[in-house]
């Protein structure tokens, strides 16, 4: 089992950038794929991107694409979601989530592919 812990999120003016960490406790995090979905007031969460285990394949949604990267540092056990040129509509809470394993042929961008999740941090753009 894995515990996730989001932090980074606040406040920002559109056009800004944040960086998100989450931090997963344990000494297998190597072994879990990981992604970032996000939830805003009133709407599903959804899928913003996704990184393998070893971190050579990455996936994003069509809106965050060229403006997010994700990472990891397997060493450090954390994650990360670098967040440039903000807008109001990425405002929401970020989630953090981890998959035992390879996606295989799970679907990176379906929250049902991931078994653990953190409790989330909000990121709040104006503008």
């Amino acid at each position: 089992q894995v515990q996730l812990v989001e932090s980074g999120g606040g406040l920002v003016q559109a056009g800004g950038s944040l960086r998100l960490s989450c931090a997963a406790s344990g000494r297998t995090f190597r072994s879990y794929s990981m992604g970032w979905f996000r939830q805003a007031p009133g709407r599903e969460r959804d899928f913003v991107a996704a990184i393998t285990l070893s971190g050579s394949n990455t996936y994003y949604s069509d809106s965050v694409k060229g403006r997010f990267t994700i990472s990891r540092d397997n060493a450090k056990n954390t994650v990360y979601l670098q967040m440039n040129s903000l807008k109001p509509e990425d405002t929401a809470v970020y989630y953090c989530a981890a998959r035992l394993g390879l996606y295989m042929a799970s679907d990176p961008k379906n929250e049902r592919t991931y078994n653990y999740w953190g409790q989330g941090t909000q990121v709040t753009v104006s503008s």
